[in-house]
């Protein structure tokens, strides 16, 4: 396995972030830039990967500190990806996060994201029983 460290990180260049978030495909961050640069500097938290100094891997949260953390963003730069750096960003959030109740997220309906994110101990809404739990979103 190739090294990468994983730890917090404030002030990031905005052409690293372009080119990460531009690597997975995320045109809706990259296409504004400005915004992109507000929501990562807004985070509560926000870690990295690095690999000999280049940005590997993002994830971001915001949080109360006390009843909710939003994981927002986890990404991996495609070839970096099926190394470890995905489970050890979440993880860094989690651990951050450990005595604040509610995790969420949001994420593609892909078996794959499910199997990665049910790994590290989340579920789905929807596995816990009919009219329990309701998730709503929206977009404008």
């Amino acid at each position: 396995m190739d090294e990468f460290v994983v730890g917090p990180e404030t002030d990031i260049p905005l052409a690293e972030l372009l080119e990460l978030y531009g690597a997975v495909g995320w045109t809706v961050y990259t296409d504004k830039p400005e915004l992109l640069a507000a929501g990562v500097a807004g985070s509560s938290y926000v870690v990295t990967a690095r690999r000999t100094g280049r940005l590997v891997g993002l994830a971001r949260a915001v949080s109360d500190d006390a009843t909710i953390c939003y994981l927002q963003d986890v990404l991996v730069h495609p070839d970096a990806q099926r190394r470890g750096i995905g489970g050890a960003l979440v993880r860094a959030v989690l651990d951050r996060y450990r005595s604040v109740r509610q995790k969420v997220l949001l994420t593609d309906d892909e078996p794959a994201q499910r199997a990665f994110y049910e790994a590290l101990g989340y579920a789905e809404i929807r596995d816990f029983g009919p009219g329990t739990l309701r998730g709503f979103v929206r977009f404008d």
